[in-house]
């Protein structure tokens, strides 16, 4: 499943660089994450980066967006292969 940004989010901007496939953006009241371009990080690190520095904790795991380990691995593939990076 991809992740989400709850509405205690504050805006304190560590999240967005930290994300490998550039899902976190600013929305128009807090950060929003694609869950397109979300793969809590397979493919990159062994944890979803935006939860490790995240000061509040509200980055959950979204349950209406869920996806097996084989199919985020497949997400990472094709966003890799989008941008023309080997996988």
């Amino acid at each position: 499943m991809a992740l989400l940004i709850t509405d205690d989010c504050i805006n304190c901007d560590v999240c967005e660089p930290e994300c490998p496939n550039d899902a976190i953006y600013m929305g128009p009241e807090i950060y929003e994450i694609d869950p397109n371009k979300c793969t809590e990080c397979v493919g990159h690190f062994s944890e979803p980066q935006c939860q490790q520095v995240c000061p509040v904790a509200c980055i959950p795991f979204n349950p209406a967006w869920r996806e097996t380990p084989e199919q985020l691995q497949a997400k990472y593939e094709r966003l890799q292969a989008e941008a023309g990076k080997p996988s």
